[in-house]
């Protein structure tokens, strides 16, 4: 039996808006650890929207209800310390980084992470030990190292990058939102083997798309479905196949 201590995070009765248009109407889910959650539902229902607020994107309001993660208000954190607690998020559009290798971009994300959980620096044959480890894992070619952050990468490549990320910053809660969108079946599957990998019993992770492919190869705990900022279904991996099969519409 699960006990109260497992969850990892817990949203309550949340409403959000950008501007004067309120886009989530009252999100109500709770994550537990090792698990994986599937957050489906048509473009324009608040998939990145949700993301958005869990990751604490400045132009989005939160008007009403609360978000706990690991027993703390994360409404009260700051993005840096969201981060910092073991938030991370996996963009749907990554960004280029002109000027800043991925080495150093990587070091310094490591290392803030580091020192806000009391743990001294890596120097710096220890972070060179761990980044050609990471890069070998999801296959990532050596010299990309020294290449600017998402610079002249192809789609593929930055979705490559940003599991690469995640896997260096070891997350508690990964957040992949819209991960699949635009990959190949190889560069797919990289991204699958990711998660999976990383999968533990004390982590968890929320993948949002619109699509049942890449949930063939991270097979999800829970999926739920988003439409018009609600969740208005919840259920198993079956449940995937129902959409697969008659669509958003049938909520």
């Amino acid at each position: 039996m699960r006990t109260m201590n497992e969850i990892l995070l817990k949203i309550e009765g949340l409403h959000a808006r950008i501007g004067d248009k309120e886009i989530l109407k009252g999100i109500d889910l709770e994550i537990r650890k090792g698990e994986v959650h599937a957050v489906m539902g048509p473009n324009g229902a608040g998939k990145s929207t949700l993301s958005a607020v869990l990751t604490g994107k400045p132009q989005y309001e939160v008007t009403e209800g609360s978000i706990t993660f690991q027993g703390k208000d994360l409404l009260a954190m700051s993005p840096e310390e969201r981060s910092w607690a073991g938030l991370f998020l996996s963009f749907q559009y990554p960004i280029e980084i002109p000027g800043v290798s991925i080495t150093n971009f990587m070091k310094t994300a490591v290392n803030a992470r580091r020192k806000a959980a009391g743990l001294a620096e890596l120097k710096g044959a220890e972070f060179l030990k761990l980044l050609r480890e990471k890069m070998a894992f999801v296959q990532m070619k050596p010299e990309f190292a020294k290449r600017e952050v998402n610079v002249g990468f192809s789609g593929g490549e930055k979705k490559r990058n940003e599991i690469f990320q995640m896997a260096m910053l070891d997350p508690t809660l990964s957040i992949l939102d819209e991960t699949d969108s635009g990959l190949d079946v190889d560069a797919l599957k990289i991204v699958a083997d990711g998660v999976n990998a990383l999968r533990t019993p004390e982590k968890a992770s929320i993948i949002i798309t619109h699509y049942q492919k890449l949930l063939e190869y991270v097979v999800p705990d829970v999926v739920h479905v988003l439409k018009d900022g609600r969740i208005v279904a919840t259920g198993d991996r079956s449940l995937v196949d129902a959409i697969e099969n008659h669509g958003f519409d049938q909520f």
